[in-house]
């Protein structure tokens, strides 16, 4: 199925929060991890999230609706970096912790890890927190083109133990690689794979 991406609305407090009753799918990771190419790649657009040489390009919630389905995908500020201002981070942070706790139609959390760094400290953090409320994780290691196959077994082994039994996928938004198959995890999770046909 062909998707693309329509951003809907772009959300820098909690009072700025709207309801939209369809499954979303939030996308999160440190603000270097590839998130805006992640979601360029998905969309099939070049320029739709928006890339920067300066990490921490994105400062808000932003909602992009997946059509023709109809759920949306939440990209969150990118986190870790280090010239952003604490006061920035905390409102991020109630930002993020606010629309977690109060959004029942979030259905998962793409967490993106760097395929050439070992478990980070903040997303060691985040994936303990997702994991302390329940929220079902769809780990992704980007930037695959840029390991050895070896380093990258060994680094969905790592993640896979902190996951609990969850190989985390491989993905490339330079090749392309692993992006057919995230759709189909995404769009599983968000409940909107067409049914198998009848024997």
């Amino acid at each position: 199925m062909h998707r693309t991406l329509e951003i809907i609305s772009t959300v820098f407090t909690p009072a700025q929060l709207e309801h939209y009753p369809e499954p979303q799918i939030a996308l999160a990771g440190r603000s270097n991890v590839g998130k805006s190419s992640l979601i360029n790649c998905l969309a099939g657009r070049k320029s739709l999230a928006k890339i920067s040489s300066t990490p921490g390009k994105t400062r808000s919630l932003n909602f992009y609706q997946v059509r023709p389905d109809g759920f949306f995908l939440v990209d969150f500020p990118g986190y870790g970096y280090a010239r952003t201002s604490k006061v920035e981070r905390s409102k991020w942070g109630t930002l993020i912790d606010h629309y977690l706790r109060q959004t029942k139609e979030l259905k998962a959390v793409g967490v993106l890890l760097d395929s050439r760094l070992e478990p980070q400290k903040l997303d060691l953090e985040l994936v303990g927190y997702l994991q302390a409320m329940s929220i079902p994780i769809i780990a992704v290691l980007t930037k695959a083109d840029k390991c050895k196959q070896r380093d990258l077994a060994a680094r969905q082994n790592e993640w896979q133990d902190i996951l609990k039994g969850t190989r985390p996928l491989l993905f490339s938004s330079k090749t392309g690689k692993g992006s057919e198959k995230l759709w189909q995890i995404i769009a599983d999770f968000a409940g909107t794979l067409p049914a198998p046909p009848t024997p």
